[in-house]
């Protein structure tokens, strides 16, 4: 460990970017809803650990703590570099989980909930036709989750944080050992569960893509674990789709990076906010 670390805040830093990167999946459907008695009880569900009423913004408030974790470890790393990182990572993620969140209003609209298993059950019913971003048009919104959550997990094109061209390693340069492996766990933690939330909101979750056209077969150990296999395929496609995108696109310069994230996809995605309301209402 440097001699000149802030100590207590130098070590809580890492545990905090971790912590709350992994308490998110908590919430997280994974599975057809599947519920084991025991001991006689009323049964637990056993493809999630905690089926909130507001589940998403359950999500979207223990990711945004999470910031905290960075921003603690450049200022307690007593380190220019490690600073700037920090500030520009600080900035990065709270300018852009704005559009990240407006996105998703227009999915909560249609389903009317933020209980993210109700969210999957509206979008069941017929198959990929009844997902989010075919049969309730939110293409858009996905376009805008999408490189919101590049962002927001400090990822290539956005990975400004950790230039290493021009800050060495960014908000993580002085630390090593577990502490590191920490802050690359959280990283990649972060990118699962920006995943799972994009299957969740935009790709039906659990359900499969043919909905209800083709018969249940098999037992129900399979009926079980078939949903959970779909669920695992689609996270699996959008984690093959950063690792893509990370080695295709350069990086963006500072000033571009931000001026996208507040003067387009921030006014877009309330442009598609007011649209859904506006077809929802014609609907109504």
């Amino acid at each position: 460990m440097p001699l000149a670390v802030e100590r207590p805040l130098f070590i809580l830093a890492p545990m905090i970017a971790l912590s709350c990167a992994l308490i998110s999946v908590a919430v997280v459907p994974f599975g057809a809803v599947t519920r084991v008695s025991i001991h006689g009880g009323p049964g637990v569900d056993i493809f999630e650990i905690a089926n909130v009423n507001i589940g998403l913004l359950v999500i979207l408030g223990i990711t945004s703590i999470g910031v905290y974790g960075i921003t603690l470890s450049g200022w307690s790393s007593n380190n220019k570099y490690s600073l700037l990182g920090s500030l520009r990572s600080t900035a990065q993620v709270i300018s852009y989980e704005l559009a990240l969140g407006l996105s998703l209003v227009g999915v909560v609209l249609r389903a009317g909930s933020l209980n993210l298993r109700a969210i999957v059950d509206s979008q069941s019913a017929h198959g990929i036709l009844s997902w989010n971003i075919f049969g309730g048009l939110q293409f858009v919104a996905f376009f805008i989750y999408l490189i919101s959550a590049y962002a927001e997990t400090n990822r290539a094109p956005f990975d400004l944080s950790e230039a290493e061209t021009e800050l060495v390693a960014g908000y993580h340069t002085e630390y090593s050992s577990m502490k590191f492996a920490m802050f690359f766990m959280a990283e990649y933690a972060n990118m699962i569960t920006v995943s799972c939330v994009a299957t969740l909101m935009f790709f039906g979750g659990a359900s499969s893509p043919f909905g209800h056209l083709i018969p249940a077969v098999g037992g129900p150990i399979v009926q079980a674990i078939l949903p959970v296999l779909w669920f695992v395929a689609k996270v699996f496609a959008f984690l093959f789709l950063y690792i893509w995108v990370r080695s295709t696109l350069p990086r963006f310069r500072y000033d571009q990076l931000m001026g996208f994230g507040w003067k387009f996809l921030l006014p877009v995605a309330m442009l598609n906010i007011i649209a859904t309301s506006f077809i929802l209402a014609m609907r109504g």
